[in-house]
């Protein structure tokens, strides 16, 4: 984009949009691989170290395809809806008003849970790459990803497109030089602990990373103008997704070990490569670490503004301080140092999305049939709305997150007495 054409859309925004943005979509796929793979794609790998890689490999596609299933169930919502409400919203149109509040509390659950897991996250790399303290790495990430948040749906998706084009370059970049290593060893792949203790709380990192659901009425809002885009968007989105989530474990762990994983995978798996992909996996990380506050800090604004009912796109001036409600709280729990750890950062936020997302969206496509107000120009395949389907999805999502939070706290086993007889 040319310097003036920056310029132009910068003061368009300030000016305020009349209409809504669309979004082309490139832009939409960029804005769910962006919100998707950011801390996930980091921190995934470290998830497995107690476990191995093929419980992960398990429940990437596991939870891949009950998350795609989901988020196609809140695309036909939101194509069956005049309004361009967010999850919350549709939440309380399809479900009742209990349900607002509900939606909301997970909607900031998860929000404050990755954004400080993403201002932690960049602290460590900006620390490890130009040896600055870490609450000054954070400070530095936070200037550009608050910068972009205020500027808009369009901004956002326009900054991701850029962005996660150049991740892209990188990975490829990173994974075959990988492989080129003569030093990697596929027999780490099979380095495995059965322990349910370990496997099972990998699921609410999955859930995490997968936990998209949210942005599926943003992209809506942006496909306004050709909403059968929006499927398409979701499946390819996912599976670009899975393919980076899977690949760059394989990666590390081939070449490291499981044993050798840093807790933020590009740390390590850059050295392992070489000085030369210290940086730029490290780049890839920041990259991805803003592409996802972006889309997940996006996705938050608006369900605030539409607390409010309020309009935060065309008024630049209610956007900054609702920006400063969403962005501040994060940068001051890493600051204080509230979260210890990454994985601490984003447990919780697994556990209340799996929680949610195993029945809201189910709800809210079943009502949306019998009481929406527009006809969908697509509607789910039948054999995914299927009786089975749904109890799949509730089954799999609330006895996954009972059972992890049983290993996390090391009641797992008198659990499985219990249930066993």
């Amino acid at each position: 984009m040319k310097l003036k054409e920056i310029e132009q859309e910068f003061i368009s925004e300030l000016k305020g949009h009349p209409k809504t943005k669309k979004l082309t979509f490139l832009e939409g796929v960029s804005m769910l691989v962006g919100t998707n793979i950011g801390i996930g794609i980091l921190s995934i790998a470290h998830t497995a170290k107690h476990a191995g890689f093929f419980p992960l490999l398990f429940w990437l596609v596991i939870g891949g395809i009950l998350s795609t299933i989901t988020m196609l169930y809140i695309a036909e919502a939101t194509l069956r809806t005049k309004a361009h409400l967010q999850l919350t919203g549709l939440s309380v149109r399809y479900i009742g008003p209990v349900a607002k509040y509900l939606m909301f509390i997970s909607v900031a659950v998860t929000s404050y849970g990755a954004l400080t897991a993403y201002e932690k996250a960049a602290g460590d790399v900006m620390h490890d790459i130009f040896g600055v303290p870490h609450y000054l790495g954070s400070l530095l990430f936070f200037i550009p990803a608050a910068g972009v948040l205020w500027l808009g749906l369009k901004a956002i998706g326009r900054g991701e497109k850029q962005v996660v084009g150049i991740m892209f370059v990188i990975l490829v970049v990173l994974i075959i030089a990988t492989f080129f290593k003569a030093d990697i060893n596929f027999a780490n792949t099979l380095e495995m602990h059965w322990s349910l203790g370990a496997i099972l709380p990998i699921f609410n990192t999955v859930v995490f990373v997968y936990s998209s659901q949210y942005i599926v009425p943003e992209m809506a809002r942006g496909f306004s103008h050709k909403p059968t885009m929006l499927p398409k968007a979701i499946l390819l989105g996912n599976f670009i997704t899975f393919a980076m989530l899977a690949l760059v474990p394989l990666s590390a762990i081939v070449l490291e070990g499981l044993s050798n994983i840093s807790e933020v995978v590009t740390l390590s798996w850059g050295r392992a490569i070489g000085d030369w992909a210290f940086i730029i996996a490290n780049l890839f990380g920041l990259f991805a670490i803003l592409t996802s506050y972006w889309g997940l800090g996006g996705m938050f604004i608006t369900n605030i503004a539409d607390q409010l009912n309020k309009d935060a796109d065309n008024n630049l001036r209610l956007r900054f301080f609702i920006l400063l409600f969403v962005s501040l709280p994060p940068l001051f729990f890493v600051l204080l140092r509230v979260a210890d750890s990454i994985q601490d950062a984003i447990y919780w936020p697994g556990v209340v999305g799996a929680l949610i997302l195993s029945f809201f969206p189910i709800l809210i496509l079943q009502n949306s049939r019998k009481k929406g107000d527009m006809q969908a120009s697509w509607v789910c395949p039948a054999f995914l709305t299927t009786f089975g389907a749904k109890a799949t999805i509730v089954i799999v999502y609330l006895s996954a997150t009972v059972f992890s939070i049983a290993a996390k706290y090391g009641f797992l086993d008198k659990l499985i007495a219990i249930i066993s007889g």
